[in-house]
């Protein structure tokens, strides 16, 4: 894979700085055959999967042709199919924005109030960011203007088609002008995809970036669900189960390699960084180290790391999961080479990471397998197993008469056991990496296993889902049970749909617990009846439940959630 640095893109030094900030270094393959297209006023056609870094790839041309001469007006539309997707997207925009201090990026989506929508757009942003319905909702109040708009971007076409917002789509495309540069990205080429791009596109250019295959089956692919926060802990842990005498840790930006290192180093591990701030004296100076083997873990951006050459790499680490797919297959490679074999860890927090993670997954034809964290007892055994055997081979080396005397000297206050016990806590804590261990972490590694892997209705679909003891495979108007609390702890919520919408549990459960953001475990019984279903839901998450389900769509169903 070419090196493309944003650095040496033709891009204005407020976006160049943004970027800096963000810590990104290399554009991924979408990204860097898009930019320039786009910029240049030409219609495309992404087709690239998620975790490709697509909403950078139109966000950053979209900020660059921002015409400040023309004032206030909405200039760029981007449709999502979700309001979880918009605002995901609003974010980073705005990130990318923010030395572009006139810029405003604004989100419209169902479930938020329409009144603080309306003070926004009064404000003029020259971004806007929604879903379908909310934008034709605000077409139709007149409370948002396309008459400046410039360019249209599709995100995830084929996610809002197969939610049936063609219509709105079309719609919507029928009100601006034909001038306008349209964007669409897409994971599927399908009929309807192609039907909208011959109506709406005029000469685009195809951008198809297909993931690559592994080729390395001697490596063992894991993946560990981490708490936010907990990263080093778990990191720890898993070098102190497993050993490895030389690995990589990736990290997506160079700040967080600098931070890491400095991690590492506090808790007593051998390692340094390596990143594109870095003088190349310097970078050749820590690759000749790692090399010699007098530095045991090498932090890294993925262009760093570009030029490693080293056969007994042990492991690697995902510290972040990597923005490009293909990104994936070229960090896990550096291991198991030479027919030997290797692991490679995979870092992932949240309910987004989860299905990023499966897309690599799907996309590479590769395994990765769901691992629970190590417990602090089996860090401790392995650490107390580890300390015998240097003491045994202390002792075999001989050499130990000089120390008698401050044997004797403490025999003389302290019993045998004593004295021992009290060197061993010393020279065991010595190192620092006792302090990043915490047995009251277990609790909350092995309540995160398996959170955010809900069923998304229609986007879930190819995606693994989380088992719920059979809870799957229930007939529509079957119940669950309470898993935790009592019934005075609970409340009961309907929701406006039922057997006649020819749901099932797993479906209220998987959009509820998908939305909310809460664990499936959270919920209690569920009944569901011709014209609604229950479900109860903990008192102290009800508001959450009530607020985050307010426009979700359920099966294709726009519903709606009240207290029973």
């Amino acid at each position: 894979m070419e090196t493309n640095l944003f650095s040496e893109m033709n891009l204005s030094n407020e976006m160049k700085r943004a970027i800096e900030a963000l810590g990104f270094e290399e554009a991924t393959s979408i990204q860097a055959e898009s930019i320039p297209l786009i910029m240049s006023g030409r219609d495309v056609i992404g087709h690239s999967q998620t975790g490709t870094g697509k909403t950078a790839a139109f966000s950053i041309p979209a900020i660059e042709n921002i015409d400040m001469t023309k004032g206030r007006g909405v200039q760029v539309l981007i449709l999502c199919p979700t309001r979880e997707l918009a605002v995901q997207a609003c974010e980073e925009i705005k990130k990318f924005a923010k030395y572009k201090r006139s810029i405003k990026v604004v989100p419209i989506f169902g479930g938020q109030q329409i009144d603080r929508q309306f003070m926004a757009l009064r404000q003029g942003p020259q971004i806007v960011v929604g879903t379908p319905g909310r934008v034709m909702d605000h077409m139709r109040r007149g409370t948002l203007n396309l008459t400046n708009l410039s360019m249209v971007v599709l995100d995830e076409a084929d996610e809002m088609l197969s939610m049936g917002f063609r219509e709105d789509i079309e719609t919507i495309m029928k009100e601006t002008s034909e001038d306008r540069q349209t964007i669409l990205f897409s994971a599927t080429m399908s009929k309807e995809i192609m039907q909208i791009t011959k109506t709406y596109q005029k000469d685009p250019k195809i951008i198809k970036i297909t993931p690559k295959q592994l080729t390395v089956p001697s490596i063992e692919q894991l993946y560990y669900e981490v708490p936010r926060g907990k990263k080093i802990e778990v990191l720890s842990r898993l070098l102190d189960i497993y050993t490895p005498k030389r690995s990589i840790i990736f990290c997506n930006t160079k700040r967080m390699v600098d931070e890491l290192v400095n991690e590492l180093q506090l808790h007593g591990y051998s390692s340094r960084g390596l990143h594109g701030d870095m003088k190349q004296s310097a970078r050749t100076q820590i690759m000749n180290s790692f090399k010699k083997g007098d530095i045991d873990i090498l932090v890294a951006t993925d262009v760093a790391a570009r030029g490693i050459d080293v056969d007994n790499i042990e492991a690697v680490f995902n510290y972040d999961i990597p923005q490009d797919i293909e990104y994936y297959v070229h960090r896990i490679g550096r291991t198991g080479r030479a027919g030997k074999e290797g692991r490679s860890f995979t870092f992932v927090t949240g309910r987004r990471e989860i299905f990023e993670l499966m897309d690599i997954q799907k996309f590479t034809n590769s395994k990765i397998q769901l691992k629970a964290i190590p417990s602090f007892d089996a860090v401790m055994e392995i650490r107390s197993h580890q300390f015998i055997n240097e003491v045994k081979k202390t002792i075999s080396s001989g050499e130990l008469n000089k120390y008698n005397t401050i044997v004797d000297a403490l025999l003389d206050e302290f019993t045998t056991l004593e004295v021992s016990a009290a060197l061993i806590k010393m020279l065991m804590s010595k190192d620092g990496k006792d302090d990043t261990l915490k047995k009251s972490d277990d609790a909350i590694f092995a309540a995160g296993i398996g959170r955010g892997r809900h069923d998304r209705g229609d986007r879930g679909q190819g995606i693994r889902k989380r088992q719920r003891g059979g809870d799957s495979n229930s007939s529509a108007g079957s119940s669950r049970k309470p898993r935790r609390g009592s019934d005075d702890n609970m409340t009961n919520l309907s929701i406006n749909i039922g057997k006649k919408n020819h749901v099932a549990v797993n479906h209220i459960l998987g959009a509820v617990a998908g939305e909310s953001g809460l664990p499936g475990k959270t919920f209690g019984r569920i009944e569901i009846f011709d014209r609604y279903t229950l479900i109860a839901v903990p008192k102290e998450h009800a508001d959450t439940v009530l607020e985050t389900m307010k426009g979700c769509k359920i099966m294709g169903t726009r519903t709606s959630i009240k207290k029973a």
